[in-house]
């Protein structure tokens, strides 16, 4: 019997898969869950037992939340990636994780096949299948949704009459978590104009006294916040999140263009990585030369769209990763932000590289580097070549 392993997370769409793949196929279908942060114990557990009846040969949780940041995330934090200034690619990126740990499996189990439940209308079907073909050349795949361009209603038909208890009832909104944002789609996201009203989103509003926070930064990575130390960033990002969660700060709607050519609006709420991104730009405008800051937001601009495009295995994300790792060598210090209802302020930060010292003189005020002469000079010959072209230009005028 052929195998096949099955990118499962336990909806309508995947169930379909399972059974469909052993039942009409006649694969021995081993199914696997990839964690990047958006499920508890207890629903991996109800997961794997759904799969289990459904009759998976096998099941196999992947904790991939720490590889997630290790491999991605980080550098999205370096770069400052919000694609078209708005969104930090909250479930584009831990769709390379996923797929890039599906792979892995299906070599572990040497699988025939792999499967996913992608349909044929969005950016994920391009994700997954580009990174298998690439990191498991060969292998079939199989997208039962997209080649049968089945309908919701057809799925469950389908499993009702295979004697499957269906009560996938049909959400108002979709939700898709991570460690690093939300993603809620729904009505108001299918048209171009309509914003999610407050009970579509998935953390509501607690707290509404403004709040104190401190951020502190080790070579561009979150490490600490307030009095709280962490081994490891996603350890403070869960903890940032539990704090600017309730506030209900990082909402937004991201318009974008898709992989396949078309406009698309989808709703997300990112309280921490909203937070640590602003956070950490403030930090680098301080402890950065103006070219490093320059340099960064081309190149990091390339990075999370190349990313969001299923691209990650292109080794020129190799060469922009490690440029955005070394100049993170004195993204070093404290930031304070305070945290409202709906929205947050930086305020200040606090750093050994600060580039803002006093001891060179206090912009706006005085200064102890250049004497006024020194910037007479300067001017002067800063200009020198515009002055030339000008007097050039009005010289041919006469």
């Amino acid at each position: 019997m052929k195998k096949v392993v099955l990118g499962f997370s336990g909806g309508l769409d995947t169930s379909y898969c399972v059974k469909y793949l052993s039942e009409e196929k006649g694969y021995e279908v081993h199914s696997v869950i990839v964690n990047t942060g958006g499920f508890t114990a207890e629903e991996l557990q109800e997961i794997e037992k759904r799969a289990y009846s459904l009759g998976v040969k096998s099941h196999k949780t992947v904790d991939a939340v720490r590889s997630y940041y290790d491999k991605v995330i980080r550098y999205l934090v370096f770069g400052n990636v919000l694609k078209n200034n708005t969104y930090p690619l909250s479930v584009s990126a831990e769709r390379m994780s996923q797929a890039l740990a599906i792979a892995e499996y299906v070599k572990e189990v040497g699988a025939d096949a792999v499967a996913h439940g992608s349909t044929g209308a969005g950016n994920d079907q391009v994700r997954f299948d580009m990174i298998f073909h690439i990191m498991i050349p060969g292998v079939e795949i199989i997208t039962p949704i997209r080649d049968l361009k089945l309908s919701r209603e057809e799925e469950i038909a389908y499993l009702q009459k295979k004697g499957v208890q269906v009560n996938f009832e049909k959400a108002m909104y979709s939700i898709n978590k991570g460690i690093w944002g939300t993603s809620v789609g729904g009505k108001e996201t299918l048209t171009s104009n309509g914003m999610l009203p407050e009970q579509a989103w998935p953390t509501q509003l607690t707290k509404n006294e403004p709040e104190q926070v401190e951020l502190t930064f080790e070579k561009g990575e979150l490490l600490g916040v307030n009095d709280k130390k962490f081994t490891h960033p996603t350890e403070a990002i869960i903890y940032l999140q539990s704090i600017a969660g309730a506030f209900a700060i990082g909402r937004d709607i991201h318009v974008g263009d898709t992989i396949i050519g078309i406009k698309g609006r989808v709703g997300f709420e990112a309280a921490a990585p909203m937070v640590i991104l602003k956070a950490h730009h403030a930090l680098e405008k301080h402890v950065l030369t103006k070219w490093q800051l320059s340099w960064k937001d081309q190149l990091a601009q390339f990075y999370g769209n190349w990313m969001h495009e299923g691209q990650i295995l292109d080794p020129v994300m190799r060469d922009i990763e490690a440029f955005l790792q070394h100049s993170q060598e004195n993204v070093s210090g404290k930031v304070s932000v305070t945290l409202m209802p709906y929205r947050f302020q930086v305020t200040g930060i606090t750093s050994s590289y600060d580039l803002m010292s006093s001891k060179f003189g206090k912009y706006g005020e005085m200064n102890s580097g250049w004497s006024g002469e020194d910037v007479r000079g300067f001017s002067k010959i800063f200009g020198n070549q515009t002055m030339i072209w000008h007097q050039v230009n009005e010289d041919n005028k006469k």
